[in-house]
Formats: structure tokens, C-alpha cells, sequence
């Protein structure tokens, strides 16, 4: 049993109930007094870090509404490089885990682990540790494209990093503008920026070019 006055508080943001029950059971049964907010879009997990970022550890599902892919991941570190995250998914696939930890994640809990297993991964990394799985094995050869792109995106700033999710949702700049409640024009800078720093001429190639970080590693039905 860990520390009953602890005091922690996780954001557990995934979009299935069930899930977010089991790693509320495993994080609750190792810290009893830990506070845990559940969130099911990252849009909501977005707007609960602007209201507060003084969490202890994010869990996060890679593919809830409003992230895809490695975007949500790469956002978080980006805006709230404090705060550990620990990637919570279906895929299980090595070249998987190994991205996340390469875009800056503090452990890796498949969504075919037990509460335990569960419970001491997120136990090592509140303890400022890195938690995955044991079997991931030796590392195997990567995607030159894709590590050149991860390599890029890192240099763009947290509100460059949102825009260029919405643009991967198809949103228009008026869309995007609304819901960041900035002017078109801000919108349109930072379309521009993140052109140049992905080294392409259109949002479609900037939209294809961060898919390519995922190709291979997700299908359509994964969670």
C-alpha cells in the first residue's frame, strides 16, 4: 500500500468508462487519498488544464476524441512539460510504445494489463520513475521519415501544436480561430509557422506528414 496522505492528484482522460474505472481503481487502491478527475475528450482535458495544471500525472489514451495519434501527446508536453503523462492504449505494438517515450512519456500502460501491473506502473512514475511494459524487447529499426518529422514537430510551440490537430480534423481557420478565441489572421500565422517549420507548402502536406508519424502503428478500429 503507498502513502494514504500522498495527496496526489491524476487526470485520467480516455473515452470509455469502463477503462477509466479500472485505472481509478488500480491508482485509488495504492494511493486511497489521491484526487482523480476523469475526463473523456481531450478537448475537456485541454480545458481543465488552463484551469488548473497542478496535477501530479496525466494518464492519456492516445486515440480519445479530439486527438489522433501521437497529437495529444506531443501537445501535453509540450504546453505542460511538467507534468508526467503516461500513454494508456490498445496498441501494444513495440515501434508504439517506443514513440511515446521517444515524444517525451513517462511510461506506457497497455489496456490488457491487470490492476496491479496497472497500479505499479503509475506508482514508479509518481515516484519519478519510467514504467513499461517488460517484454517490450530490444529496440527495432525505426522510420527515418517518421523520426524526422517527431524531430520537427518538437519545434513547434504548444498553440502551434493544437492548430495543427484541428487542421488534422479538417477544421477551417474561422473553426479553429472560434475555438481558440483568437482572430482568423493569428489563425493564419500560425498555419504559416507551422508550414515552415514542417518544411511544406500546405496544410494537406503538413496534415499528411503527421500522419506518416502514425503510419503503420494504428488502425482504424484501435482505441
Amino acid at each position: 500500500m503507498g502513502d494514504a496522505d500522498a495527496g496526489y492528484r491524476l487526470v485520467i482522460a480516455d473515452d470509455h468508462p469502463l477503462f477509466r474505472g479500472a485505472l481509478r481503481e488500480a491508482v485509488a487502491g495504492e494511493f486511497p487519498s489521491a484526487e482523480i478527475v476523469e475526463v473523456g475528450t481531450f478537448d475537456d482535458l485541454h480545458a481543465l488544464l488552463e484551469r488548473e495544471d497542478d496535477f501530479d500525472l496525466i494518464l492519456l489514451d492516445l486515440t480519445m476524441p479530439g486527438a489522433r495519434g501521437f497529437s495529444g501527446l506531443i501537445y501535453l508536453r509540450a504546453q505542460y512539460a511538467g507534468v508526467p503523462v503516461v500513454v494508456v492504449s490498445g496498441n501494444e505494438e513495440p515501434a508504439v510504445i517506443r514513440r511515446c517515450i521517444d515524444l517525451g512519456a513517462s511510461g506506457f500502460i497497455p489496456k490488457t494489463m491487470g490492476i496491479a501491473g496497472m497500479r505499479q506502473s503509475v506508482a514508479t512514475v509518481l515516484a519519478g520513475g519510467t514504467s513499461v511494459p517488460p517484454d517490450l524487447g530490444p529496440p527495432t529499426a525505426q522510420d527515418g521519415e517518421a523520426d524526422a518529422i517527431i524531430s520537427r514537430l518538437a519545434t513547434l510551440t504548444p498553440q502551434q501544436v493544437r492548430v495543427l490537430m484541428m487542421l488534422a480534423e479538417g477544421r477551417l481557420n474561422k473553426q479553429i480561430a472560434y475555438e481558440l478565441g483568437v482572430s482568423e489572421a493569428t489563425v493564419k500565422a500560425h498555419v504559416s509557422a507551422i508550414l515552415q517549420k514542417l518544411g511544406v507548402e500546405s496544410r494537406t502536406q503538413a496534415v499528411i506528414a503527421v500522419s506518416k508519424v502514425d503510419a503503420g502503428l494504428w488502425s482504424a478500429n484501435q482505441a
